[in-house]
């Protein structure tokens, strides 16, 4: 049951933009590796169908009994549902492709839109101590997105550094300001992150200058270069924090979390940093 006069819980991210192929699961992932590095207790909800941030981080498909599937749809215990990953203080709740069916499934249920928002608000969830829950969203602007928005706290953008980037903002921006007004009242932009950039492009960094001059201080200081060792590592089952430590790739995402932190005024909760 949720219990919504309890004291708040974690800080709830969702990590969000219908373009494909911007970052985002990638994000999701090695951001979640970077906080758990700053003593931060993480949860990553994997909300898209194809499961990638699950694979991503080392759980195979056999091991997806329980999924954001039955979270949404069932009345399944949260221990049954939380897997462990190898990252230490890094938590998820896995998804496969029946998570694809949800969307239908989910139209005919009158409380539709605030499902997810309810699980994560379980009085069972405090006995996690999760500090952040990461929701992996679906590469589009659907009832699974717009659960993942009535639950969060915040919207982090990964926006890919390629032309065109800044126009598929508007639809997302529309998405999240009739959210506010239907839902979510106090739903924030978090950041919007520059992925997959190339300080040697023009175009890179051409993207970064209308990202800036339009958005201002809602881009993050922090960019994600394009880094081989970030595509290699989904493959490996594991964040790049962990396949390569000293990479550009990992570093930024370090980066990252330290920039998150101090917004949101926990870096003082940081512990010894892992080198």
């Amino acid at each position: 049951m949720s219990d919504l006069s309890r004291p708040s819980g974690p800080k709830i991210i969702a990590i969000a933009n219908q373009k494909g192929g911007v970052g985002k699961t990638t994000t999701t992932i090695n951001l979640a590796a970077a906080l758990s590095e700053h003593g931060q207790r993480v949860l990553v909800v994997d909300l898209d169908p194809q499961g990638n941030a699950s694979t991503g981080l080392g759980i195979d498909l056999e091991d997806r009994e329980y999924t954001t599937y039955e979270l949404l749809l069932e009345d399944v215990d949260l221990n049954d549902v939380i897997l462990p990953t190898k990252t230490k203080d890094l938590s998820i709740i896995p998804a496969t492709v029946d998570l694809s069916s949800a969307d239908l499934e989910l139209l005919s249920n009158e409380k539709r839109s605030f499902l997810l928002h309810d699980a994560l608000r379980q009085t069972q969830m405090d006995s996690f101590a999760f500090d952040y829950i990461l929701i992996d969203c679906p590469p589009s602007l659907n009832l699974l997105t717009v659960n993942a928005m009535i639950a969060a706290h915040s919207i982090l953008v990964p926006l890919q550094s390629e032309f065109f980037a800044l126009e598929g903002l508007s639809q997302l921006m529309l998405t999240i300001r009739e959210v506010r007004q239907s839902g979510n009242k106090d739903l924030r932009i978090e950041g919007v992150l520059l992925t997959m950039y190339d300080r040697r492009n023009n175009l890179s960094q051409q993207v970064e200058q209308d990202a800036r001059d339009n958005l201002g201080d809602l881009v993050f200081k922090t960019m994600v270069p394009r880094n081989v060792r970030v595509s290699e590592a989904p493959s490996f089952a594991m964040p790049v924090l962990a396949y390569d430590t000293l990479s550009k790739g990992a570093e930024a995402y370090r980066e990252l979390a330290v920039e998150l932190l101090k917004n949101n005024n926990q870096i003082e909760k940081e512990v010894h940093h892992v080198e």
